[in-house]
């Protein structure tokens, strides 16, 4: 499907408008609104941002913008930087996490795709290197519509000084050309004194994609921060690919 012709921002400009957004919390989430990753990345010189707000049972409330665009250094790399605004048992702190994620075998039906990503979490205010995480995002295309999205990483918590085995399942399923339904459990594998840290978190959601450019997802998910809590999430993710450029839409980009 050809793309409009369409001039799209620099790196520099989507960096701009998105830092002036308020933004959430999960320091190392992907695919938008969504914790388990996949292994695809957007095409070369391609944009987008994504933000979501997410509200809890428990008055807990995130407020997400995470810019990215993907530059060639030596091979394409998907770069990014996800701030957060949020709130958690009633304070309030902001963070930026920059990621890098490249793609080291491309996916495809019937076969298992591989990226590799990483990243560090700052806290706004200080200046202080809260988190570091690495991951490694494979997916397996069971048809054009469906794909299994499997993860495995770790995560190193600076704040108590703790190494974590992070670790995800989605599921996405493009129920029509307009419709798609994400499934997923996600969470982290150590020693806490508190139970709900390494308790699993699940999300599920529908994402709306009426064109080439925009998308919207709610979603609903139980525990997704870590908190015994349920959340509604609504996010929104605004594309400024490539000109001219003709591919195949990937099914959660």
């Amino acid at each position: 499907m050809a793309y409009r012709s369409f001039r799209f921002p620099t790196a520099a400009i989507v960096f701009t408008v998105a830092a002036i957004v308020v933004t959430a919390e999960q320091s190392h989430a992907a695919n938008g609104a969504y914790a388990v990753d996949a292994a695809d990345i957007s095409d070369l010189g391609s944009c987008k941002i994504e933000s979501w707000l997410s509200t809890a049972t428990n008055t807990d409330f995130s407020a997400v913008a995470n810019p990215s665009c993907v530059v060639n250094i030596v091979r394409p790399v998907e770069l990014s930087v996800m701030t957060n605004r949020y709130r958690s048992d009633g304070d309030w702190s902001t963070s930026v996490a920059p990621k890098a994620k490249i793609n080291l075998i491309p996916t495809g039906i019937g076969r298992f795709g591989v990226s590799a990503l990483g990243g560090v979490t700052l806290d706004a205010q200080t200046g202080q290197n809260t988190a570091m995480f690495g991951e490694i995002p494979a997916t397996y295309r069971l048809s054009e519509i469906m794909r299994i999205n499997l993860n495995a990483g770790w995560l190193w918590d600076r704040t108590v000084d703790r190494h974590y085995l992070t670790y995800g399942v989605g599921f996405d399923w493009k129920l029509t050309d307009l419709f798609q339904y994400t499934i997923e459990m996600y969470g982290q594998a150590g020693a806490s004194e508190i139970r709900s840290v390494v308790q699993p978190k699940f999300q599920t959601g529908i994402r709306y994609r009426p064109n080439e450019i925009f998308s919207i997802d709610v979603i609903y998910g139980h525990n997704i921060t870590g908190e015994n809590a349920n959340w509604i999430t609504v996010g929104t993710t605004f594309r400024f690919p490539v000109p001219e450029t003709t591919h195949a839409r990937s099914s959660h980009d």
